[in-house]
């Protein structure tokens, strides 16, 4: 049987599409703010949620046993418990059904020989970074179940950007094998929308940062912030030493996500109008105008998230709007440089 057939690309677009909803999932359960509501981790038993009062009672009397109940959710009743420990649940067997969906159609296709040794050591890498993402998100939980009811915004970050990173590969991975065949590439545009990627990048792990600081809901206005201010004074006065304005302070980070947005928009045109002098192919030339629409798309779910005060279906809807920027960039940097 031929190596590395429409089975295996068919397989690995499955789990990009299944990354994608884990991507959707993860967004409500940190905007609804389910993430702390089930406070241990059972890798074979935490499948199956409650089934009967009595097991929620239980549920229930183990949440209020961590400083998020006693300092931020005292007035909950069974009812408010159930509503938040859904997403958590469907979060989490979500990533164990993803890690399945993986895990055994690869020992299959190994089995029936139908991968080359490329492509095993690329899915090899895909497995580690899927266990990888899978620890960071107990990770991240841990730190929300001390003295303080929030997440580390590095746990976060870290968190969500490897789920991206995961994604990322994954499409990679199939677009090697939906386009084996080698071309001759434009180094030097190559390179450019390798920057553009980074850049992305690191406005997906500053959204990250707000979104684990809760800094949009401050500033909420566009283009300037508060007080008609481009920079406000609190952007540099919240921490000690100055540079951790930029990294722990709610303003200071802010900031940045703004500035890195104006950034990404500014480098996506550019690839844009340099591509547009260059002879493309169709697939080329889809990649580049996609990135033009998508980021103005993404630019206004991001000023428009921030103006309303970021409502959990904007949220998410920007969360959404990264991955879909996230999918076109690999898209359009593959056909670049292969």
């Amino acid at each position: 049987m031929k190596k590395d057939n429409k089975k295996v690309i068919y397989w690995l677009l499955t789990g990009c599409v299944l990354i994608f909803t884990m991507v959707i999932v993860g967004g409500i359960t940190r905007l609804t703010h389910s993430g702390l509501s089930i406070s241990n981790y059972k890798l074979i038993s935490g499948t199956i949620p409650p089934l009967n009062e009595l097991e929620w009672h239980d549920a229930f009397e183990l949440y209020k046993q961590y400083p998020e109940y006693q300092k931020l959710n005292k007035h909950f009743d069974l009812q408010d418990f159930k509503d938040i420990y859904f997403w958590e649940w469907l979060h989490r067997v979500l990533g164990r059904f993803i890690g399945l969906v993986f895990l055994i159609p690869f020992i299959y296709f190994l089995i029936r020989k139908q991968l080359t040794k490329p492509t095993i050591k690329k899915t090899i890498i895909l497995l580690c970074l899927g266990t990888f993402q899978g620890f960071l998100g107990w990770y991240m939980v841990k730190s929300g179940l001390v003295d303080n009811p929030d997440v580390s915004h590095y746990r976060l970050a870290a968190h969500l950007t490897t789920a991206f990173i995961t994604f990322a590969y994954t499409f990679w991975v199939a677009l090697d094998l939906i386009f084996p065949d080698k071309k001759v590439t434009n180094i030097s545009f190559r390179n450019l929308v390798r920057f553009g990627l980074l850049i992305l990048l690191l406005q997906i792990i500053y959204g990250a940062f707000v979104a684990g600081l809760d800094a949009g809901f401050i500033h909420n206005h566009w283009p300037l912030m508060n007080e008609s201010q481009f920079m406000h004074n609190t952007v540099y006065i919240e921490q000690t030493p100055i540079y951790k304005n930029f990294i722990e302070g709610k303003s200071g980070v802010q900031f940045v996500h703004r500035i890195l947005a104006y950034i990404v928009v500014l480098t996506i045109l550019i690839i844009w109008r340099k591509g547009r002098k260059l002879k493309l192919n169709k697939h080329q030339k889809n990649g580049i105008n996609l990135l033009l629409i998508m980021v103005g798309v993404q630019f206004l779910l991001g000023v428009l998230t921030l103006l309303l005060h970021v409502p959990v279906w904007l949220g998410v809807a920007h969360q959404v709007g990264a991955f879909v920027l996230l999918s076109i960039m690999t898209f359009t940097l593959h056909r670049f440089s292969k």
